[in-house]
């Protein structure tokens, strides 16, 4: 019996429960700053980008055996992708 979602938003609650998992380990590993949606957004722009029909089982094992290091640095990769701004000391103030 394969399972059909109508949405993006239908699979990932579906995977919710792993990805759960994984920030747990995760945090317990000492990345405390990543959350479930840091681990879907990695797995569906990276490992899944050209998959096609992902059977629901690999999905969860991806989530549960991913390298927590890939995760990582997508993120960071992520966060300076963004534009940053330049802060300097209080001195001006002063």
């Amino acid at each position: 019996m394969d399972v059909v979602f109508n949405s993006l938003e239908e699979l990932y609650e579906r995977i919710r429960p792993a990805l759960t998992t994984k920030r747990r380990e995760m945090r317990r590993n000492g990345f405390d700053y990543i959350k479930e949606e840091d681990i879907w957004n990695y797995l569906k722009e990276v490992k899944w980008l050209n998959s096609s029909s992902l059977a629901l089982h690999e999905m969860v094992s991806d989530v549960l055996n991913c390298d927590n290091d890939l995760i990582d640095n997508y993120l960071k990769t992520k966060l300076n992708m963004r534009n940053r701004r330049v802060y300097f000391d209080d001195q001006d103030d002063k």
